[in-house]
């Protein structure tokens, strides 16, 4: 009886650490395929955020003739798409906000949630504008919208978005790395693209600052280290 009891007590301890550490495995354990195109845009910060959650992953970029046979098997006609065992996932932000909460890089409540999601909007609010002009079918009116928003609205915006991190100790929101972060490390790099203010970097220090932190951060660095070439 003793020995049985002994037994017992030597191995429940034993059986619960394997136990443990065996759902620690399998949960990070799925079959994940990231799907985006052969750039960063809006699909970077996925990755980013993949590679920072030591989550091994299908890294699939579609070429621009692959895109048409491809596109009817997304969610929403769109890129980039999360596949988890199988299921898909959509929209860039849901996907970077899921993989935050995932990888411990959201809010602690619902209130530091909502900061969050407030400066991403905020992001999404610049970006926005400069697809509009982007999409401009007329050279002419594109041109003219531009140079326009180059000298009215562009700096005013980017003032308030370097401000915003200056505030938060480096990071887009609460003063700590969040998802937020790498929304922003994966498109600033389009951004300058398509905003054509060739001193962005010094003209909004605290944007580039934390573009090179999160890069710098473990399994990021490896990821783009590795990671095929793309210049935005």
């Amino acid at each position: 009886m003793w020995a049985c009891v002994l037994w017992q007590s030597f191995w429940s301890p034993v059986c619960c650490w394997c136990l443990c550490t065996e759902h620690v495995l399998y949960s990070k354990m799925p079959k994940v395929v990231f799907t985006y195109f052969p750039l960063k845009g809006l699909g970077e910060s996925g990755r980013l955020l993949l590679a920072y959650g030591g989550q091994e992953f299908e890294d699939r970029r579609i070429t621009k003739d692959e895109w048409p046979e491809h596109k009817p098997k997304t969610p929403f006609g769109q890129l980039p798409v999360l596949e988890i065992d199988g299921k898909q996932y959509a929209q860039s932000v849901s996907i970077a906000r899921y993989l935050g909460h995932k990888f411990g890089v959201a809010g602690a409540d619902i209130e530091e949630d909502f900061e969050i999601d407030q400066n991403v909007e905020f992001l999404n609010d610049i970006r926005f504008k400069m697809v509009a002009v982007a999409h401009e079918p007329d050279p002419e009116v594109k041109k003219r919208k531009h140079e326009e928003n180059v000298k009215n609205v562009y700096p005013g915006l980017l003032k308030k978005l370097n401000e915003i991190i200056t505030k938060n100790n480096g990071h887009l929101a609460l003063g700590k790395l969040t998802w937020g972060d790498f929304v922003l490390a994966g498109i600033y790099e389009t951004m300058k693209k398509m905003l054509e203010i060739p001193d962005m970097d010094s003209q909004y220090p605290a944007l580039k600052q934390l573009v090179d932190s999160v890069n710098s951060l473990p399994g990021v660095k490896e990821f783009i280290a590795q990671a095929p070439p793309s210049e935005f």
